[in-house]
């Protein structure tokens, strides 16, 4: 979140006096009650020096200069006292009250004095009418606004330039980009400040393309640009990622002879940054003559938004070091995405108590990147906090808070803060669209997913590339391939993200080879892959078991690509090497690598442990996981069954007793199958249903068919004859098998039976879908919390390794 230097604003070449507090006026009996939703009406004093003998000229002027000095100093409860004893009659002293109260950020009692002025018979001229309308866009009232601009009509002023710049501002501050660029069109003459006024409004709004369109065609009407029509337009090639555009205003910038000025040289160094380009970006900030705090928030930004973590903390240090410049709410706000992508929550710590104390909370734009800092450092906990103290939370602020849970798996609570936006009067957006399906995509099931489908849809929230990746990996989590597969060809524009989304979709349904077409098609498109799409294409190696081929892709990342290996690479190949079942070298691969193993790595090796029956390999990955994660629910669970496999039933308790003292609970299995209608939702042993006693027929006589008993491997020697028909007689109605059973008898044949299960499929009912799909004829897909199983004539996508 890398703050854009600042651009001051040309229209009012004033000095801003700070604001009174409105309990200034109220002391001196002077403010009127004013009502900011209704047009105020004001009682008409009488002129106390109506009847007294007129002032001379020298003591009008020196009332007047009097008047405008406590204008100017800000002093507006002074200088509205002087005003009631002055005569009314003069234009030029209700145009100065006007815009002194504009200039304090009283907007309503600005708003108040040109209504009093009207109803006083006052003339009104176009010095008037810009601080009113810049009164209305600072209370954001946009129908006092256009009740302003239809005066404007009466009185002649309605292609005066000076007052148009301001209606065009007002418009573009409120939102309304077609009424501002209506009103620029009709305008018969436009000066400089009218067309900056359209750069910088577009630029505003976000819409980068429009302000280089604008910032183009100034010189084909003849106008040249100046420092601030630069400013704005290098804005907008930030705004869009256009290095080219930038580097081409930039040459613009050395022949104006603007290179040496020190908001054009920030300006510079922020384009470059953020376009990528940190090169030329240091280049620009090593060769300034003088540096202010803006341009090393710059290139501090810079250096974060580029992945130079060290670099940008580094630059905070000489910033202080060499300028002896004490950093601002930007400098931290700059940095703190620098402390997410570290994973280093005390430094970000650090930064928020340091703000605490200098007084820069609360801050909007601070406390939303604190959300988004602690979220991606897996501070729930404190992300929550700093949300739940922001008053006049922004869309950004509650998409950071919606992301934050998404990213630390917390789905559920993802889409109940999204509920919650639903309600407020804020409009969700793309990015808080792309942030949520994939909590959708964990947690719902397809016919929610279509619904938030149908919601974009109407929304008009489409096409946008990254709602149309974040669906296609919605469809392909909720099993629906197909659908993902539609959705990625329709897209126009795809980008690497688009294609890394769809390589991973084929590769947890278990199709690698259609992966690797994929990725050699991506390749021909010439589009540069990046660390994201060589996980896509090792897990798809890896999900089908082709040990070679991810073998070959690891060697070429560096050597073809220039692409480091990463932690989630490393474990891309555990998981391989784990299919070889070479336990040992699976060890000592993990504790070779150059990067320090995470606890996935550790499960991963956990997992090929249990596949293989390595008890001691097993308990070895499970400190390590322990120790990183005191409260994985998961690996208690797991060491738990291969104990109980083993006949170690000592160990089962133990691990039991360890649960109950951490208060762990193990997650209840449940199966879900959607029909027409409903989702049904089933759970080991469950009679709740209202086909129940069918379901169970349909099961039995399956179960009959498939020979089930010949299948049954989990059961050791070391288990009591009852424990062993227990655990038997168990697997028959695991909930996988209930839904499926149902399922079958639901579903119209020419579709497949779409299961969904929360946790890994066991391998009994593994077996048992891949026999049942031999003999009902019939597509199962099974979709389990890591991969896609499709079982169809008796084999499974993912090739038995899971």
């Amino acid at each position: 979140m890398c703050a854009t230097p600042l651009i001051h604003n040309w229209f009012y070449n004033t000095k801003k006096p700070q604001n009174i507090p409105r309990q200034q006026l109220q002391t001196l009996n002077l403010e009127h009650k004013l009502n900011p939703k209704k047009t105020t009406s004001f009682c008409i004093k009488k002129n106390p020096l109506k009847h007294a003998k007129p002032l001379i000229d020298s003591q009008i002027l020196k009332l007047t200069r009097t008047l405008t000095g406590y204008v100017v100093d800000g002093h507006m409860g002074y200088a509205r006292n002087l005003f009631e004893k002055m005569n009314h009659s003069d234009t030029y002293i209700w145009n100065m009250m006007i815009r002194g109260f504009c200039n304090c950020g009283l907007f309503e009692e600005a708003i108040g004095f040109y209504h009093r002025m009207v109803l006083e018979g006052i003339e009104t001229d176009n010095f008037t009418y810009p601080f009113v309308i810049k009164a209305c866009a600072g209370l954001w009232d946009l129908i006092e606004g256009g009740k302003v601009h239809a005066k404007l009509f009466k009185v002649g002023l309605d292609f005066d330039v000076y007052v148009c710049n301001f209606l065009i501002d007002m418009y573009i501050r409120l939102g309304c980009v077609d009424c501002a660029e209506r009103l620029f069109e009709e305008m018969p003459v436009r000066d400089l400040v009218s067309w900056n006024s359209m750069i910088s409004g577009y630029h505003a709004v976000g819409n980068g393309l429009s302000s280089l369109r604008c910032f183009r065609e100034m010189l084909v009407f003849g106008m040249r640009h100046d420092k601030l029509s630069m400013i704005s337009a290098l804005g907008a090639c930030s705004l869009e990622r256009f290095p080219q555009s930038g580097r081409a205003i930039h040459g613009q910038v050395i022949k104006s002879g603007f290179e040496m000025d020190i908001m054009v040289q920030t300006s510079l160094i922020d384009m470059y940054g953020k376009c990528g380009e940190v090169d030329y970006a240091e280049r620009l900030f090593n060769g300034m003559s003088s540096r202010n705090v803006e341009a090393w928030n710059a290139m501090i930004g810079g250096y974060a938004l580029n992945s130079c973590f060290l670099m940008s903390f580094s630059c905070l240090k000489r910033m202080q070091d060499i300028d002896n410049f004490n950093p601002d709410n930007i400098t931290f706000i700059n940095l703190l995405p620098a402390c997410a992508q570290l994973g280093d929550g005390l430094k970000g710590k650090s930064i928020h108590d340091y703000a605490i104390r200098k007084g820069f909370l609360p801050h909007l734009v601070f406390e939303t990147a604190l959300v988004d800092m602690y979220g991606e450092c897996g501070e729930l906990k404190l992300a929550e906090r700093v949300f739940g103290q922001m008053s006049g939370k922004n869309l950004v602020s509650w998409n950071a808070m919606i992301a934050a849970y998404v990213q630390n798996g917390q789905n559920k609570e993802a889409l109940e803060l999204f509920q919650d936006l639903l309600s407020e009067s804020l409009k969700p957006d793309p990015v808080t669209i792309s942030s949520i399906l994939p909590a959708f995509a964990e947690l719902a099931s397809l016919s929610e997913g279509m619904q938030i489908h149908a919601y974009i849809t109407k929304m008009w929230l489409g096409p946008n590339s990254f709602i149309s990746n974040a669906m296609v990996y919605m469809y392909a989590k909720c099993g629906d391939l197909q659908t993902a597969r539609r959705l990625f060809d329709g897209m126009s524009g795809k980008d690497v993200i688009s294609w890394n989304t769809i390589i991973m979709a084929y590769a947890i349904h278990g199709f690698g080879r259609i992966s690797i077409q994929l990725f050699y098609e991506m390749i021909k498109k010439g589009i540069k892959p990046n660390e994201s799409t060589l996980v896509s294409l090792l897990s798809s190696c890896s999900i089908s078991g082709m040990v070679d081929k991810g073998w070959h892709y690891f060697n070429l990342m560096k050597r073809d690509y220039g692409i480091d290996p990463g932690i989630e690479h490393y474990g891309c190949m555990l998981d391989l090497i784990g299919r070889t079942q070479n336990l040992d070298r699976a060890k000592h691969f993990i504790e070779e690598m150059p990067l320090v193993p995470t606890a996935r790595m550790w499960g991963s090796l956990l997992a090929a442990s249990r596949k293989y029956n390595d008890i001691v390999l097993a308990e070895h990955a499970a400190d390590h996981i322990l120790s990183l994660q005191h409260d994985n629910t998961g690996c208690y669970v797991l060491l738990s069954n291969m104990y109980a496999e083993a006949g170690r039933w000592e160990d089962v308790e133990r691990i039991k007793r360890v649960m109950k003292k951490k208060g762990l609970v193990k997650t209840t299995r449940c199966s879900t199958v959607e029909t027409i209608c409903k989702t049904h939702r089933f759970v080991n042993g469950d009679k709740s249903h209202a086909k129940t006693n069918i379901i169970y027929d349909v099961l039995d006589i399956i179960l009959r068919k498939i020979g089930e008993d010949t299948y049954v491997r989990s059961i050791t020697k070391f288990k009591a004859p009852n424990l062993v028909r227990k655990r038997a007689n168990s697997t028959e109605q695991h909930s996988v098998r209930l839904a499926i059973s149902f399922g079958l008898i639901s579903i119209s044949i020419e579709k497949p039976v779409l299961v969904r299960k929360n946790t890994r499929i066991c391998e009994d009912c593994h077996i048992a879908a891949k026999r049942i799909s031999e003999i009902t004829k019939r597509e199962i897909i099974v979709v389990d919390y890591k991969v896609c199983h499709h079982f169809l004539n008796g084999q499974c996508s993912c090739g038995d390794y899971w």
